[in-house]
């Protein structure tokens, strides 16, 4: 590492809370696919920040909607209106099929927003008794690091020490349909979860996994709530995951790409009453629904399918998948993935994820661990197919080191 570099870190341990534990590069400037760091050394993005920059770092389009925006109008609050929330609402209903939307800001807060609105439809429209709705959740989930959500999470590292936790959730097996159904009581107002489990590790649930549950949910009057912060908006190789089992979420939440990594976005979207439960002054935020967000978003959804990135999504996500399936090396446990949403496991004895992470660094590729042996793989969809056997010829050199 140059000095300058170690300088970044160093002043960064110095003065910045240790909650993250970065790879040790330094960026300072993208586009597309690729970034650069301070010392001009080019990466492949295979993160595309937890698949927030889904189409492409610094894209033209949404730069210039962001530059326009900023130059006429940023921020009203919600005490007014502006030019650009009812042309967002319009658009974002007729990409998704939703019937209404709550604007926010980070993905963490459409979850702790979709809370709010279920168990408040629960207790107004289901009938449940005040103060005992149930949210059902799975095991390995991952909604976020609020209060609220951490309060459900099974990992150890987010709950340690943060309690005590808010109660009226269930946890239970991911991809277990008769679990879902045995927890299910009349005080159930809704199940939270995600199409595929990202931050474990890229884990897909079993097929019809989800038609079931649909059934469950309709036949018991509980609203499901499917979390697409990471899976949405066209990173599974379909606009939603919920479309691979053609089923139809009551209350679907996007984050990260809605913005196309510009600005933070999110979005509740509802296809039934449980957002017309909300009235004026019961929930809100000075930034949702800002002019600038949602001239950011609309640019972002509108490249979104006019460049045809999903449908590209779907072609290099199983040209890499089958690319990495087709790697022979010790080291790997499992290859999964769905569209460009991918993971590598390694077997325990072949040592951190971390160190492969790096060593791949090292050959100009950015990727990230999670849960110690699992190499998360997420580009962004504009990526080709020269790109992706560029990258899977250093995904297999590094593969088939011994690094234990």
């Amino acid at each position: 590492m140059s000095s300058s570099v170690i300088d970044f870190l160093a002043t960064e341990a110095r003065f910045g809370a240790r909650n993250y534990e970065p790879v040790g590069v330094v960026l300072s400037r993208g586009e597309g696919v690729w970034v650069w760091d301070t010392e001009g050394n080019r990466y492949l993005d295979c993160l595309s920040a937890y698949s927030a920059v889904s189409q492409g770092h610094c894209h033209p389009k949404i730069l210039a909607a962001m530059v326009e925006q900023a130059h006429r109008l940023t921020l009203t609050s919600r005490a007014f209106h502006n030019d650009q929330l009812a042309p967002f609402y319009e658009e974002i209903a007729a990409l998704t099929g939703s019937h209404k939307v709550l604007p926010m800001n980070s993905g963490a807060e459409a979850v702790e927003s979709a809370i709010k609105s279920v168990r408040k439809w629960g207790y107004e429209v289901k009938g449940v008794p005040d103060g005992q709705a149930e949210i059902i959740v799975c095991a390995n989930n991952f909604h976020g690091r609020t209060l609220g959500v951490v309060g459900f999470s099974t990992d150890p590292e987010t709950r340690t020490h943060f309690g005590p936790f808010a109660p009226g959730f269930k946890i239970i097996p991911f991809g277990d349909a008769a679990a879902l159904e045995e927890a299910i009581t009349p005080n159930t107002v809704a199940f939270l979860v995600e199409p595929i489990q990202g931050e474990a590790g890229v884990i897909i649930p079993p097929v019809g996994y989800f038609t079931k549950v649909r059934e469950l949910c309709t036949a018991n009057n509980v609203m499901l709530v499917l979390d697409e912060i990471q899976t949405g908006l066209g990173r599974t190789g379909k606009l939603l995951a919920e479309q691979h089992e053609g089923i139809e979420a009551d209350v679907t939440l996007l984050g990260k790409a809605l913005s196309g990594g510009f600005y933070p976005v999110s979005a509740v979207l509802s296809n039934n009453e449980v957002l017309g439960t909300l009235r004026p002054g019961q929930h809100g935020s000075t930034f949702g629904g800002n002019p600038l967000a949602c001239a950011v978003a609309r640019a972002a959804m509108r490249v979104l399918i006019e460049e045809g990135m999903i449908e590209n999504a779907a072609k290099q996500g199983a040209r890499f998948l089958e690319g990495l399936k087709d790697i022979r090396a010790n080291t790997i446990r499992e290859v999964r993935g769905r569209g460009l949403m991918l993971a590598v496991e390694l077997h325990p004895e072949a040592g951190r994820a971390r160190r492969y992470c790096e060593a791949l660094q090292g050959k100009g590729i950015l990727a990230k661990d999670t849960h110690e042996h699992t190499i998360r793989i997420a580009p962004p969809l504009v990526i080709t197919s020269d790109q992706v056997d560029w990258a899977l010829e250093r995904f297999a050199t590094t593969l088939t080191q011994d690094l234990s």
